[in-house]
């Protein structure tokens, strides 16, 4: 069973803190003390002891030369900002519409050369037609309340999917049945959305799987996750993104992937769930 991304995102918080809390009771000081020397409140520097707060790059290297070590700031910096990297909240990467997160992604899918993808709650984005995200995006940008530029972002996101067409990518996907169902768009897009997963099916560089709502399941429905190589895995929550890089992590992801691949079908039982919900449209 994967741990909780989130659990993951904050023993990385949590460890960034301690390792602050340990410069401060190896220098002798008080929490308080600290705070007079880096001229802050006194409650500041016990929310982020406490993991609470996380630390700016400044409030890291005045902390550090609080302490007497300012050799060690440039180290906590990057471990502190990996840490926050792993969790970012979708209202804050969207806060300036959805365009920019797209083109930011390229450069990691454009080096990606093995994917795989679990897919729960929506069609991967790299297999997506412009009708289907464009339904997606609109519905998103509703619920987050962030700017609207989905046009934009439907084209970034075409863009962003142009490695299923070009370079040296090999793609492995596994949809739950009801990804295929879900009305996510108007009836002519949806349509639209499964004819294409039917011609992309056929790529020698794609491989996609179904798990049929009837599967005995060995494993429950997750998350959906997005695994680029042996290096990263994206998790897609409600409310953030959650990038793991930790090798346990990343090993784990790819063992569930595995244990959810063993309960998907393929090439014509696949094609069979697809045109089965193509037809449920009408």
């Amino acid at each position: 069973m994967p741990d909780s991304p989130l659990s993951s995102a904050n023993a990385a918080r949590a460890a960034v803190a301690s390792r602050l809390q340990g410069l401060m009771r190896d220098a002798g000081l008080s929490g308080h003390e600290l705070a007079v020397r880096c001229g802050w409140h006194k409650s500041k520097s016990s929310r982020i002891a406490r993991g609470r707060t996380p630390p700016s790059d400044a409030d890291v290297r005045a902390w550090c030369a609080a302490c007497g070590v300012p050799e060690q700031a440039a180290d906590i910096i990057a471990a502190s900002r990996n840490a926050e990297s792993m969790y970012v909240e979708w209202r804050q990467l969207h806060r300036d519409g959805m365009r920019r997160v797209h083109e930011l992604t390229v450069p990691l899918y454009e080096r990606t050369r093995s994917f795989r993808v679990y897919a729960s709650n929506v069609v991967p984005g790299m297999l997506q037609t412009p009708g289907y995200t464009t339904g997606l995006l609109r519905s998103i940008t509703s619920f987050q309340g962030t700017p609207d530029d989905v046009a934009e972002a439907v084209a970034a996101r075409q863009k962003r999917s142009r490695v299923i067409r070009e370079g040296n990518h090999r793609f492995a996907l596994v949809l739950e049945e009801t990804v295929l169902r879900y009305r996510v768009s108007d009836e002519a897009s949806m349509a639209e959305q499964l004819e294409h997963l039917l011609v992309v099916m056929n790529r020698p560089n794609v491989s996609l799987g179904v798990i049929p709502a009837s599967a005995r399941r060995t494993l429950w429905p997750l998350e959906a996750f997005y695994a680029f190589d042996d290096r990263q895995v994206a998790v897609e929550t409600l409310t953030a993104e959650i990038n793991l890089t930790a090798p346990g992590e990343i090993h784990t992801y790819l063992r569930a992937f595995s244990g959810l691949s063993r309960m998907a079908v393929h090439g014509g039982r696949a094609r069979a769930l697809i045109s089965g919900a193509l037809t449920a449209l009408g």
